[in-house]
C-alpha cells in the first residue's frame, strides 16, 4: 500500500511539474529511459504543445548516448528543434526524422523566432523563402498562430508586406554562441553606461541652471525691496514738506466792508413838490 501511495504522489508531482514547466516531465522521464525509450521520448517532446526549448533535455546523458548509433536521426532532429531552422531541415531531410504536420509548424514557428532576433521588421519575401510557403495568405495565418502561441509578439503590416516584431521567444543557445552573447551584453552595458553618464551630465547642468535662477530671483527680490523702501521714503518726505508749508502761510484777510451800506443806517428819499 505504501508503494501504491508513493506512485500516486509521484504521478501527482509529475503532473504539477508538467503543468508549470512542460519540458520538466520529459527531463525526469529521460533519467530512467534508455535506447528506444529515449528515442520515443524525443518524438513525444517534439509533438508536445507548449514545449519550445530543448537544451536541458539534450544535456541529459541518456539522450547524448543517441548521438551515434541506430537513433542518430532522433538526436539530430532534437538538436534541429533546439538550434536549427526549417530551411536547414529542407536542405538535409535525409539527416532527420520525418516530421508530422504539427512538428513542421512548430519548427516554422521557431524559425520565425530566430529571424526575429536578427531583424525586428521581417519582410514577407524573407519569410516565404525561409518557411517554404507559397502564398501570403498561408504565411499570415502561420504568423497569427505564432503570435497566439506566444512565440512572438508583434503585428502584421499588410501594406508594407512585413511583420513587425516587438518581442520574440528566446531559443536555446549553443555553447559556441556564448562569446557572441557576451559581446552583445557588453555592448548593452556600455550603452547603459553612456546613457547614465549623459543623464548625470544633464542633472549637473540642470542643478547649475537652477542655482543661477535662484540667485537671479534673489537679486530681483532685493532690487524690488530696495525700490519699495526708496519710494516709501520719498513719499514720507513729500508729505512732511507739504504739511510745513501750509502752516507758514498767513490767514486770509477779512473784507473791510468799504463801500457797503451799514445795516442800521436810515434811508432817505427826497420829497418832491
Amino acid at each position: 500500500m505504501n508503494s501504491m501511495s508513493m506512485d500516486k504522489d509521484d504521478a501527482s508531482s509529475l503532473l504539477s511539474v508538467a503543468t508549470n514547466h512542460p519540458l520538466e516531465q520529459f527531463v525526469l522521464l529521460a533519467k530512467g529511459a534508455k535506447g528506444s525509450a529515449c528515442a520515443e521520448l524525443i518524438k513525444q517532446v517534439l509533438e508536445a504543445p507548449g514545449v519550445h526549448v530543448f537544451g536541458e533535455l539534450l544535456e541529459m546523458p541518456n539522450i547524448k548516448e543517441l548521438e551515434t548509433g541506430p537513433y542518430e536521426k532522433h538526436f539530430k532532429t532534437l538538436n534541429l528543434f533546439a538550434y536549427g531552422t526549417y530551411k536547414e531541415f529542407l536542405e538535409n531531410k535525409s539527416d532527420y526524422l520525418e516530421l508530422t504536420p504539427y512538428q513542421c509548424k512548430k519548427l516554422q514557428h521557431l524559425t520565425i523566432a530566430t529571424l526575429a532576433t536578427q531583424e525586428k521588421c521581417i519582410p514577407y519575401s524573407v519569410l516565404l523563402k525561409e518557411l517554404d510557403i507559397k502564398n501570403v495568405r498561408d504565411l499570415e495565418d502561420l504568423i497569427i498562430e505564432a503570435i497566439y502561441a506566444d512565440i512572438i509578439h508583434g503585428k502584421l503590416d499588410q501594406e508594407c508586406k512585413r511583420v513587425e516584431v516587438d518581442v520574440a521567444l528566446g531559443r536555446d543557445a549553443r555553447l559556441e554562441d556564448a562569446a557572441d552573447i557576451a559581446d552583445v551584453l557588453a555592448g548593452w552595458c556600455n550603452a547603459c553606461e553612456a546613457v547614465l553618464t549623459s543623464v548625470d551630465r544633464h542633472i549637473v547642468r540642470a542643478n547649475n541652471h537652477k542655482q543661477r535662477s535662484i540667485r537671479h530671483q534673489q537679486g530681483i527680490d532685493q532690487e524690488i525691496l530696495y525700490i519699495k523702501k526708496t519710494l516709501k521714503a520719498q513719499a514720507e518726505n513729500d508729505e512732511s514738506a507739504t504739511g510745513g508749508g501750509s502752516e507758514s502761510h498767513s490767514a486770509p484777510k477779512k473784507n473791510s466792508g468799504k463801500g457797503k451800506i451799514p445795516r442800521n443806517s436810515a434811508k432817505f428819499w427826497q420829497k418832491t413838490t
